[in-house]
C-alpha cells in the first residue's frame, strides 16, 4: 500500500473545497469566496494545518504510549505492578494529563515572560517536527527529502536552544545550572552521535532513510557490520534524551527538577511529552539505520510493514527503559569525559571500519 500523506490530504482538501464547498458557496451567490476557496494558497494552507494536526496528535499518542510502557516496564524491573488505573494501567496517563491541564501555570515574578513562554513551544515544536521526516514504511510517510537523515539530526540539534533559554528565562539558579548542564551535555554527545551514523551512510551510499532501509533489505541489517556504531548511537541518544544514566540536567537530589523546575501546568506537561516524543524519534532513527526499518523475515510477511516498524521502535525504546532501570547516574565530572574521551574515538574507529568494509566490498 502506497500512502503519501501530504498528497493524500492535498487531494482531500482540493476535493472538499473545490468540488463540494465551492459550488455550494457559488450557488448561494458568493462567487468571490468560491474562487478564493479554490486558490492554491488556501488549499496549501489548509493542507499544512491538517498535516500539523495529524503530526501533533500522533506525537502525543506516541508519547502517552511510551510513558505507559516505561511505567509498566520499570514496575516489573522493580518487582511491582506499575500503574493500575484502568485496564493494565492505560488510563493513568490520561488522568495525569487531565491533572496537568487543570493546574495553574504560574510565571515567576523575576522571569523573562516572553522567553519563558517561548521555551516550551520551541521544544515541543522541534520534537514534533521530526515526525515529518520519519517514514513508517516504503509507502507511508509525510515527507521524503533526499537528505532525510541529515535533516532529522539537524532538527534534533535545535533542542538545546530551547532547554538553555528555558533554564535562563526562569531566573532561578537551579534552572540555570540545569539548563547549562543540559546544553553542554547535548552538544557534547551530538558529535559522537553524528559520527556513529556516518558509517551507515558510507556503506549505504545515501543520506535518505528509505535508501538505507532498501540497502539493508538487499544486504544485511547495519547492526551486524556497524555494531560498534550502534552501541555508540544508543549511548549518545540516551545522553541526548537526558535519560538515566545521563540525567544530570534533571538531577532531583541536586537541582530539584533541573531546568524544568519553574515550569508548571500544561507547560510542564508539554515539556515532558516532548521528551518521550524525542525518545520515539530516537528509537525510530536507530531502527531505520541499524535494524532494517520495516524489513522482516519472509515467514512474517503477513504483518503490515508499519506495525513491524513500530514493534522494532518500541523494542528499542524498551532498551532505553532497561538502561534506566539498571544503570546508576554518571557523576558530573564523568559525563563529558565519556562523550569526548570514550565515545568520540569509538565513533571514529567505526568510520574507519565502514571505509574498510566498503573498499573491500564485504557489505
Amino acid at each position: 500500500m502506497y500512502i503519501d500523506i501530504w498528497q493524500f490530504l492535498g487531494g482531500l482538501v482540493h476535493w472538499l473545497f473545490v468540488d463540494i464547498i465551492g459550488p455550494i458557496v457559488g450557488w448561494i451567490g458568493f462567487h468571490g469566496l468560491e474562487s478564493w476557496l479554490g486558490s492554491p494558497g488556501v488549499l496549501n494552507f489548509v493542507t499544512i494545518l491538517l498535516v500539523a494536526l495529524i503530526v501533533f496528535t500522533v506525537g502525543m499518542l506516541v508519547a502517552i504510549t511510551h510513558i505507559w510502557q516505561e511505567r509498566k516496564t520499570l514496575g516489573r524491573l522493580m518487582d511491582r505492578r506499575g500503574t493500575q488505573v484502568g485496564p493494565i494501567g492505560l488510563f493513568q496517563n490520561f488522568a495525569d494529563g487531565l491533572k496537568v491541564l487543570v493546574k495553574e501555570a504560574i510565571i515567576p515574578d523575576a522571569a523573562d515572560a516572553l522567553v519563558y513562554n517561548a521555551a516550551p513551544v520551541i521544544i515541543i515544536g522541534v520534537s514534533l517536527f521530526m515526525f515529518v521526516t520519519i517514514p513508517y514504511s516504503q509507502g507511508f510517510y509525510v515527507a521524503n527529502p533526499q537528505m532525510s537523515v541529515l535533516l532529522t539530526l539537524a532538527i534534533f540539534s535545535l533542542v538545546p536552544f530551547g532547554v538553555l533559554i528555558g533554564g535562563w528565562a526562569s531566573n532561578n539558579k537551579y534552572t540555570l545550572i540545569g539548563g547549562l548542564r543540559a546544553a553542554a551535555q547535548i552538544i557534547a554527545y551530538e558529535i559522537p552521535l553524528l559520527l556513529s551514523v556516518i558509517g551507515v551512510i558510507i556503506l549505504a551510499g545515501s543520506l535518505n532513510f528509505m535508501d538505507i532501509v532498501a540497502y539493508q533489505q538487499s544486504h544485511v541489517w547495519m547492526v551486524v557490520p556497524m555494531i560498534l556504531g550502534f552501541v555508540v548511537f544508543i549511548i549518545s541518544m540516551n545522553a541526548e534524551l537526558e535519560r538515566v544514566p545521563f540525567d544530570l540536567p534533571e538531577a532531583e537530589a541536586e537541582l530539584v527538577e533541573g531546568w524544568m523546575t519553574e515550569f508548571g501546568g500544561m507547560k510542564f506537561g508539554l515539556i515532558m511529552m516532548s521528551e518521550y516524543a524525542r525518545g520515539f524519534v530516537g528509537a525510530s532513527i536507530a531502527t531505520l539505520l541499524f535494524l532494517g526499518g520495516w524489513d522482516m523475515p519472509s515467514f512474517l510477511q503477513f504483518i503490515p510493514d508499519e506495525l513491524w516498524f513500530l514493534a522494532k521502535v518500541f523494542a528499542v525504546f524498551g532498551l532505553f527503559i532497561w538502561i534506566r532501570g539498571a544503570m546508576p547516574r554518571v557523576r558530573t565530572d564523568q559525563i563529558l569525559a565519556i562523550g569526548w574521551k570514550r565515545l568520540l574515538p569509538l565513533a571514529a574507529i567505526n568510520i574507519f571500519i565502514a571505509i574498510i568494509f566498503k573498499t573491500l566490498g564485504w557489505f
